[in-house]
């Protein structure tokens, strides 16, 4: 680099650090590079001659840091948890008040509040930043999430922007709130990413086992969804992958892949932040659940030896145009109300952090680069708009009509596949969600009287004000 310095410095070159960095460099901006392994930096540059001009590595941290412009800006991309806390002790000697410290990786919040508090004083900025779009999103455009300090959103705005990926002539990046609140809208996201995923995949299992489709089948089915209300990323690569054959074998991929999924904790996060915050997230819950009973497919395999198929109604799905439109609008909605419960805990986050979340740019920055990107956001983000006080997306009236006729269709699908054994965790939870939600009177006053028996817990009544307790006959 000559006199010239770096408009911002990306630390780890990772997957998703590197990627990042082609994309900061080909905006036009200068970009410092620096990685543990030094010859990864180097390589990222090496690697990506026509934008060797703009990408800078570093040999030392001490040199990366130099290289910056000031106030400088660094972007962190490591692993999240103790590989953060050690960067940012290693850079903080270097770096001067002003500086700003990025962490763009999947950072539980709960770190990102600690770090900000840590920060406090210094004269050094933190901000958590969510990015979302997997490596071809980072390459080329994703979903940012930033948190912290508003001004110094304003600062990294003119770099943000255009890096992020861009709908409609808006780019799809915001500042969401303090300290952790974008990292939390991540972990939110990604929650909604499982149910989604988890969902499409239990239609894949009534179109496999109860239909008896084959893959590619399957992948036009799932092409013509993608035309239609269930539009989206997920459908579309769900297609894509239905549809790829495997070149060695000519049978399809999907087939010849172990059924075991993984995951990397942010699902996990979302279902434990929901748990804490008093939220009903069950459809999110059972995504992150199936993940977990996938992994232990040898016990799997060893329970279908002892209980076989049992006798069990046999399947009643049929792949013709009726039956595929039935299992449409059961999944578009389950859809409407996994969403319905990933915004109902972001609205009580905002609430319980004061971050007064923008739930309807959250809507729009995830239209395009993220990884349930769909025009289904549109339909939230005009929600949010209609200038009526949303209390649970399932009362607006964007999605009431919808669900109201689309719930008999997730009430026949879900009934199927428990009478004949194909199982649907997360397209049952929705629909126990929707029936749970819409009641009036529940029967938690049971609970409430058993508590009430054994601990004393008191209750409330109709017809008397403030807590009550009864003298239960001992047991």
């Amino acid at each position: 680099m000559s006199e010239a310095k770096a408009d911002i410095g990306v630390l780890g070159m990772g997957t998703m650090g590197a990627m990042l960095a082609l994309n900061i460099a080909e905006e036009g901006f200068e970009t410092a590079l620096f990685n543990r392994t030094t010859s990864k930096a180097f390589g990222v540059r090496d690697d990506n001659p026509e934008l060797a001009e703009k990408l800078h590595p570093q040999e030392t941290l001490e040199a990366f840091v130099q290289s910056l412009k000031t106030p400088r800006v660094v972007l962190i991309m490591v692993n999240a948890g103790k590989p953060v806390d050690e960067q940012i002790e290693h850079l903080k000697p270097l770096l001067a008040q002003g500086d700003i410290v990025i962490d763009g990786g999947n950072a539980d919040f709960n770190d990102t509040v600690r770090r900000n508090k840590a920060m406090d004083g210094s004269g050094i900025h933190f901000v958590g930043m969510g990015v979302s779009g997997g490596e071809l999103g980072a390459r080329h455009g994703p979903s940012i999430m930033v948190g912290g300090d508003k001004a110094v959103w304003e600062r990294l705005a003119p770099i943000l922007k255009p890096v992020a990926a861009q709908y409609d002539g808006a780019p799809c990046v915001a500042w969401l709130g303090t300290d952790g609140a974008g990292h939390f809208v991540k972990t939110i996201h990604n929650g909604i990413e499982y149910a989604d995923m988890q969902m499409i995949a239990e239609v894949y299992g009534i179109l496999r086992d109860g239909a008896g489709m084959s893959a590619p089948d399957m992948g036009r089915v799932f092409a013509d969804w993608n035309t239609r209300g269930l539009q989206s990323y997920l459908i579309e690569i769900t297609a894509t992958v239905l549809a790829e054959n495997d070149p060695e074998t000519g049978k399809p991929l999907v087939d010849l892949i172990v059924d075991e999924a993984g995951q990397k904790g942010t699902g996990r996060w979302s279902v434990i932040e929901a748990q804490k915050l008093g939220i009903g997230a069950t459809t999110l819950e059972s995504a992150v659940s199936a993940r977990g009973v996938s992994s232990r497919r040898k016990e799997r395999a060893d329970a279908e030896k002892i209980y076989g198929t049992l006798d069990l109604a046999p399947a009643d799905f049929r792949a013709d145009a009726e039956g595929l439109k039935e299992l449409e609008e059961a999944l578009e909605t389950a859809k409407i109300i996994a969403y319905a419960q990933g915004y109902a805990i972001m609205a009580a986050a905002s609430q319980e952090w004061k971050w007064n979340l923008p739930l309807g740019d959250i809507a729009r920055i995830w239209r395009a680069g993220c990884i349930i990107r769909s025009n289904f956001l549109d339909d939230i983000a005009k929600a949010y708009e209609s200038g009526e006080t949303v209390i649970n997306l399932l009362q607006t009236p964007t999605f009431s009509g919808r669900v109201s006729k689309g719930q008999a269709a997730l009430r026949r699908v879900v009934s199927k596949a428990v009478l004949s054994g194909v199982p649907v965790p997360a397209l049952a939870a929705a629909l126990s969600y929707f029936d749970d939600y819409r009641r009036a009177r529940g029967t938690t006053n049971l609970t409430q009287g058993q508590r009430d028996l054994f601990g004393a817990h008191t209750f409330n009544r109709f017809d008397k004000d403030g807590a009550q307790h009864h003298h239960w006959p001992a047991v």
